[in-house]
């Protein structure tokens, strides 16, 4: 893929939804939607983080965002259905949704691996996702061109021991995007492709690699091109795809 420069106002007039936004990769993609014109809505369990970024999307003299305080691991679908009714009474449409939520469980051998856990990281990674994007999909169909992008990782597109559920629930977002995607394909409104961060300095990453330099890593500001490009206009036609975000960085 070739480097990606988006357009200041890339993202102008556009209401693009974030979950997990209250930290790491996605704390830098909220910041970057509203600097490129959108109308960020923060999803995250913690509403003081949520609340710090509000406050600094505000300080910079972005567009207002809007907090949804959700705890992905509790939630049910009448939340979500609320949610998007919330979305709806305030902003009309939904023109992006990027998921980027993650629980990443424990590095443990399957047959080891503690039940409840393994039902919260399918629940916060896979299940939440699938009824999001379910209660949202009425308020993309208003948009003239709305896109879901699904945020994956390595272990969920080639299987590696010891990686349990995290790695199962990305093979399991990888499928949930191209059945979305092939199910929206006849519409033409909506696309949905997945897009793998790769190794970038965030706390998630820390605790699944605990003897890694994070210096030697990009930061999530480093790796905004590709989600830009994937939550904005140019990607338009582009759908059930999988992306790396490595490709559009500067090297």
């Amino acid at each position: 893929m070739p480097l990606y420069s988006p357009a200041a106002n890339l993202l102008a007039a556009r209401t693009i939804l974030i979950t997990g936004a209250g930290d790491g990769i996605a704390r830098a993609a909220a910041l970057s939607f509203a600097a490129h014109g959108a109308s960020v809505i923060l999803l995250g369990r913690t509403a003081a983080k949520l609340e710090k970024i509000y406050d600094e999307i505000e300080r910079r003299g972005f567009k207002r965002p809007a907090i949804l305080s959700i705890d992905l691991a509790l939630a049910t679908p009448a939340q979500f259905d609320q949610a998007a009714q919330t979305i709806g009474q305030e902003f009309g449409v939904l023109d992006g949704l990027l998921h980027n939520a993650a629980e990443t469980g424990t590095l443990t051998p399957v047959e080891l691996y503690r039940p409840d856990m393994w039902q919260r990281v399918l629940q916060v990674n896979l299940n939440a996702a699938w009824m999001l994007t379910r209660a949202c999909l009425p308020l993309m169909r208003k948009s003239a061109d709305a896109s879901i992008v699904f945020t994956t990782s390595d272990a969920g597109r080639k299987g590696r021991a010891y990686w349990g559920a995290y790695g199962v629930s990305g093979f399991a977002l990888e499928g949930l995007m191209q059945t979305v995607a092939d199910e929206i394909a006849v519409e033409g409104r909506i696309r949905a492709n997945s897009l793998n961060p790769g190794a970038v300095r965030t706390a998630l990453r820390a605790r699944l690699y605990p003897g890694e330099d994070p210096q030697t890593l990009p930061t999530p500001e480093a790796i905004m091109p590709a989600y830009l490009f994937l939550l904005g206009p140019d990607s338009r036609g582009l759908n059930g795809q999988r992306f790396n975000a490595g490709d559009y960085m500067q090297k």
